[in-house]
């Protein structure tokens, strides 16, 4: 082998079957994907099936925290996991750059196993494609999951009603930040680690034990939680109400936004989720997720009211403030 992926390593003769053989699918080891057939037979599966696809193109590919593949595979467990989807398979597909070190390659290729065995999730079928050098970044990933409801539970923002609650599994903002320092090689005094982490663990054991209680989730990954609770107030029909007081925010990750003139809600997640739940279950449900390693920092951020669709913050000085889309990105390619 190379050190470093050559054009020949996408053509599809000897040096495509080494690098497949010898680099890629060695992390990945599995009956589904050593056939090297075209397709991952993945036998029969029981339930109602959640499918997601999804593109990962963050620079730099490695950052405090985390990493290009370990994000790959968490974005994709996430995405079925607040849909109420345990992920059983999911694929890889690598867009290499010429020049690209093997190593760089092997470090991406680790944080996807290491992601995907926490996860239980195999990486059942892939592709390569080398691209010339200056024609890519060095790295991009594309995936796809496939998952199956957990007792059959399905997102429901019809059910929100006045009186439910708005959860937050953690802190604002990490992800993004800790995208920021490696990208502008900052120096701070207290460091800040990506939350990119599967929440599926955290997550599909409330549906069973809270059953009827948790109407609506998402990941608030791209647009942070300001932009994701926008979309599901416009999914519900209502008025979300947060409040300004009761936001998790890392401190150091706040010294950040106040240098950069970021807003914590739009900044990009990956390890946390937003969920409406019942507002008679929410101390119960925030209890169950703080028992979980993911979920120390669960909240509860704000509440569903009576009026016309739409997101309102309470402010620490006592007024209230339209939560809108941005305009633009803060920081863009951070997934």
């Amino acid at each position: 082998m190379h050190d470093k992926i050559l054009l020949s390593h996408g053509e599809g003769g000897k040096r495509t079957r080494d690098l497949i053989a010898k680099v890629i699918a060695r992390h990945f080891d599995n009956p589904v994907l050593s056939p090297f057939f075209d397709a991952g037979l993945l036998g029969r599966i029981e339930g109602e099936i959640a499918f997601t696809t999804d593109g990962y193109v963050v620079t730099p590919p490695f950052f405090p925290g985390g990493d290009i593949g370990r994000l790959a595979v968490c974005g994709t467990v996430n995405d079925l996991a607040v849909c109420g989807a345990k992920a059983v398979a999911m694929s890889c597909g690598l867009i290499l750059e010429e020049g690209l070190p093997l190593d760089t390659l092997e470090r991406a290729l680790a944080g996807m196993r290491d992601a995907a065995k926490e996860a239980g999730v195999t990486v059942a079928c892939g592709d390569t494609k080398v691209v010339e050098r200056g024609k890519g970044d060095g790295i991009f990933i594309t995936t796809a999951g496939v998952g199956v409801s957990v007792d059959g539970w399905r997102p429901a923002p019809s059910e929100i009603r006045p009186g439910d609650r708005i959860l937050l599994t953690g802190t604002m903002g990490d992800h993004q930040v800790a995208v920021l320092i490696a990208r502008q090689n900052l120096a701070i005094e207290a460091p800040v680690l990506s939350d990119v982490a599967p929440l599926s663990g955290l997550l599909l054991p409330l549906l069973p034990r809270f059953a009827g209680k948790v109407r609506f989730m998402r990941d608030p990954t791209r647009g942070g939680v300001g932009v994701t609770l926008n979309e599901m107030a416009a999914a519900a029909n209502a008025r979300f109400v947060l409040d300004e007081a009761r936001l998790p925010v890392r401190e150091s990750v706040r010294g950040v936004c106040e240098i950069f003139g970021f807003d914590p809600l739009y900044l990009a997640n990956e390890g946390k989720a937003v969920l409406i739940v019942a507002g008679d279950a929410a101390e119960a449900i925030v209890a169950a997720l703080r028992e979980h390693a993911y979920g120390r920092e669960a909240a509860i951020i704000g509440e569903v009211r009576e009026g016309g669709s739409g997101v309102r913050l309470r402010t620490l000085a006592g007024g209230v403030r339209a939560v809108d889309y941005p305009v633009g990105d803060q920081l863009p390619r951070i997934c």
